[in-house]
């Protein structure tokens, strides 16, 4: 799906500060970690709305 935007300014300076190749690896990344970043939000919006679980034994999962 091509679509044109007018963001040839924010483009330039991701390719400078990201050091991209192309426009699109620009794109892509920003885009991804955009993503990532609303994620890692909700995720961080849960804790402390859920009663801790009593019977979980958090040491059962260590490697000894």
């Amino acid at each position: 799906m091509m679509t044109t935007l007018a963001i040839d300014d924010l483009i330039n300076e991701s390719l400078d500060v990201g050091r991209f190749k192309t426009k699109e690896n620009a794109v892509v990344t920003a885009l991804k970690e955009f993503i990532s970043h609303r994620k890692h939000v909700e995720i961080v919006d849960l804790f402390g709305r859920f009663d801790p679980d009593s019977a979980y034994d958090y040491k059962q999962g260590r490697d000894f």
